[in-house]
């Protein structure tokens, strides 16, 4: 009998043996790379063994549903293979990775065994004799691999273990994903180009020495630069493993950290680079910078690519205005398929991306992940990581360096001290973390250029909204920043000025959708430019990697790292005499932080001046490392995590997964009236297509976060239908039906916004 793998289409008979063995094939050059090649291959030979059933292949007839195709494969990988990890990967190919507990999989083994034709989860064995089964995989020709030590040799506690499951996980979903799309779409996908880590970092060291050329910067941050440049390059040499990048912002880390990585690359023979970044204006603009260096020499559509929620928006866009016919039909743009597995030679991504994948358990964002062995991984603004994550976190990232030979950096002008959590994370992972910081202190960086200085507020001090109003006004020529720690008190500074007839007043914060954010800061760094008067109130979403330069600056007093980050909006260039920070704190009733973390790391802080007696140095990076030491004391760590760390020493993938989110997944996407063009367009797509990938890519530009309301309906909130005309709406996007986003201009953009406005006794908070 020839036992199909799938329901053929188009006349196109995918036979199992050619299935299995294609698939175990490209897992074991999956793995190669970090040595499980014989596992992989195991897990890809054995991931469809009850397709041999009766009852699967009367399922592809249409005769059957809800069919268990892979306990029989689990079933054989423990028995006859002696290979828990593939077991688990097997198991999890459909469903997601479960749990690696003995109790677990022994009832597993015991119901695929027994001969049992009853139901478990609601689904049926394909065969409930496993002898069968077997017999029809000899007779087709294939054999289990022999595994001499399997990647998960014995019960485990740590997240060590975890990831050495998910990478071989990867291997296998990734290899089913391509060999099946090859099967219905008739070919392969286009493979990904190489990364040539030599000959791109001589363009990218020419690239550099043109743009420092061009640089209307001060000697001083030249130099800066170019020292900065010098110590990643030579620090290059050294081994694989975990690298701490400490510099000042504005010192040209973005290129600098490329230049560490490729020749990091070239002197160990890594594959790829894999820059993670916190917020999408900074991955835009990262990549924008890296496809620009390459651009003459390589095809940077497919060198570097950006993997996150708006990518290819715009691409799709072009696409629906350039192609009238048939674009349905047209195959994924090849930068989309090639970020479904990270098969690229640079990858952008988010911090959210990237580290909810790690701890993933579903075969989606778990595919990626073998590509991380051999690589090279840039973490930017690494203040922004969860400190309640950091354990888990850093365990994972030091085994994936110490198992998989990836070489991470963790890069900021405020560098955590997370050396001090060694021990700590040592309970997660064997390796530890302790890094090697890739700037030596003879260097100097933060001594040779002070570029602000801090005024701190004495103590008890405080300032009314008049006085900082006043202060806004009197800062020569009226160029300034204002940062704020709330949303309500940005709006509150802002109306106070509006009503003063201001000239060049913008406002910013998450009140107002991206690509509304996108054209105030056009239009801010254009008045900044041409000298013009520019006062700027913004929350804190201004401060990490946004390219700013005002002559002055006032913070509302807060997190010490936070601070620091809106130093660098300050004389960031260098260009002028030693720009002004102005720490204050505003003198209002009810909050001044938007959570208690935010408040225990501003407590700190204001401890860290009173000991200074107001003359702490932000330009010292030794102080950073005293802050976060006292954060770290006063916040008890494994009490914060303890659910995600109980979840990981269950070895429970799904609850970890369930667990681990750098986001608070209680919010939802709002799609609002800033372009009344795109959006009635797409009110009207949501309306005929329901829910796409598509749309939700045009979309992301156009909303706004709200949090989860407590009601069941909302009146002006209306769900996207998940299909045409269905009844199931989504739970996690709507469209604002209210024309209430400050102000509503029937041109579409209006700079000086405020954004979405709420409503009378709203019923959700924003």
């Amino acid at each position: 009998m020839n036992w199909l793998a799938h329901s053929p289409r188009d006349g196109r008979e995918d036979y199992l043996h050619d299935h299995l063995c294609k698939v175990g094939n490209r897992a074991a050059g999956y793995a190669d790379a970090f040595g499980a090649s014989d596992e992989a291959k195991l897990a890809g030979i054995l991931h469809d063994l009850g397709k041999y059933g009766d009852l699967f292949q009367r399922r592809l007839q249409g005769k059957e549903r809800h069919i268990d195709h892979w306990s029989a494969g689990v079933h054989a990988a423990i028995t006859k293979g002696k290979a828990l990890a593939a077991a688990l990967a097997i198991q999890g190919h459909h469903v997601g990775l479960q749990q690696a507990s003995k109790d677990v999989l022994n009832e597993l083994l015991l119901w695929v065994g027994s001969s049992s034709r009853e139901k478990r989860d609601n689904v049926s064995l394909s065969d409930a004799n496993t002898t069968a089964l077997f017999d029809r995989f000899k007779q087709d020709g294939l054999s289990v691999p022999h595994v001499a030590q399997g990647l998960y040799p014995r019960w485990d506690t740590t997240a060590a273990a975890m990831l050495d499951v998910r990478m071989l996980f990867s291997a296998l979903v990734d290899a089913d994903f391509v060999e099946t799309e090859a099967h219905f779409e008739g070919r392969y996908r286009e493979k990904g180009p190489t990364l040539n880590p030599a000959e791109a970092l001589e363009i990218l060291r020419a690239h550099i020495a043109e743009v420092a050329q061009k640089s209307d910067a001060s000697d001083t941050i030249k130099r800066l630069r170019a020292d900065l440049l010098g110590a990643c390059l030579e620090k290059a040499k050294q081994p694989p493993g975990l690298f701490t990048l400490t510099a000042p912002t504005g010192s040209g880390k973005t290129l600098a950290m490329l230049a560490f990585a490729l020749k990091h690359a070239a002197k160990h023979d890594l594959r790829r680079v894999v820059t993670v970044i916190p917020y999408l204006s900074i991955i835009e603009q990262t990549a924008a910078v890296y496809r620009d260096a390459f651009r003459d020499r390589f095809d940077s559509d497919r060198y570097v690519i950006e993997h996150h929620s708006m990518a290819n928006a715009r691409s799709d866009e072009r696409k629906t205005k350039d192609d009238d016919q048939g674009s349905a039909k047209e195959p994924p743009p090849i930068a989309r398929l090639l970020a479904e597995n990270w098969d690229a030679p640079i990858i952008v991504t988010t911090s959210v991306q990237f580290l909810e994948s790690l701890f993933a358990n579903r075969p989606g964002p778990c595919r990626k992940l073998h590509r991380l062995a051999k690589s090279v991984i840039l973490f930017d603004e690494v203040q922004t990581l969860p400190v309640s994550l950091a354990i888990p976190t850093l365990a994972t990232l030091s085994h994936l360096s110490a198992r998989y030979g990836a070489t991470v950096v963790f890069s900021t002008a405020t560098q955590p001290a997370f050396r001090e959590l060694d021990e700590k994370v040592r309970a997660f992972a064997p390796s530890g973390w302790s890094p090697r910081e890739i700037v030596p202190p003879e260097t100097d960086l933060f001594g040779c250029v002070r570029r602000t200085r801090a005024e701190w507020p004495k103590r008890g001090e405080k300032m009314t909204w008049d006085q900082l109003t006043d202060g806004l006004l009197d800062v020569p020529d009226r160029r300034a920043l204002c940062i704020v720690n709330l949303r309500p008190h940005a709006r509150t500074v802002y109306s106070a000025l509006k009503e003063r007839g201001v000239e060049g007043l913008f406002h910013l914060s998450t009140y107002m959708c991206p690509a509304h954010r996108q054209n105030v800061l056009e239009t801010v760094k254009a008045r900044l430019d041409a000298k013009e008067p520019c006062l700027l109130i913004s929350t804190q979403c201004v401060e990490a990697g946004v390219d700013l330069d005002f002559p002055a600056v006032f913070r509302a007093f807060g997190p010490l790292d936070a601070i620091a980050q809106a130093a660098g909006r300050c004389n960031r260039n260098g260009k002028g005499p030693e720009g002004i920070m102005t720490v204050f704190t505003p003198d209002v009733g009810g909050n001044l932080y938007p959570d208690g973390a935010y408040k225990q790391g501003a407590s700190v802080a204001e401890a860290l001046v009173s000991e200074s007696y107001g003359k702490l140095d932000i330009n010292d990076p030794s102080v950073y490392e005293r802050y976060y030491r006292s954060v770290y004391a006063l916040r008890k760590l494994e009490e914060e995590g303890k659910d995600l760390m109980n979840a990981i020493r269950a070895q429970n993938f799904a609850e970890v997964a369930e667990k681990y989110h750098l986001i608070p997944n209680d919010s939802v996407n709002v799609v609002v009236p800033y372009d009344l063009k795109e959006y009635n367009a797409l009110k009207q797509e949501a309306e005929e297509k329901g829910l796409t990938a598509c749309w939700i890519r045009k979309a992301r530009p156009h909303t706004v976060g709200v949090f989860r309301s407590k009601r069941d309906t909302i009146p002006y909130l209306c769900p996207v239908p998940v299909r045409p005309g269905s009844h199931e709406k989504s739970e996690e996007w709507f469209i604002y039906l209210k024309e209430e986003y400050d102000p509503q201009s029937k041109e579409g953009y209006d700079r000086e916004a405020l954004g979405l406005v709420q409503p009378e006794n709203p019923v959700y908070i924003i």
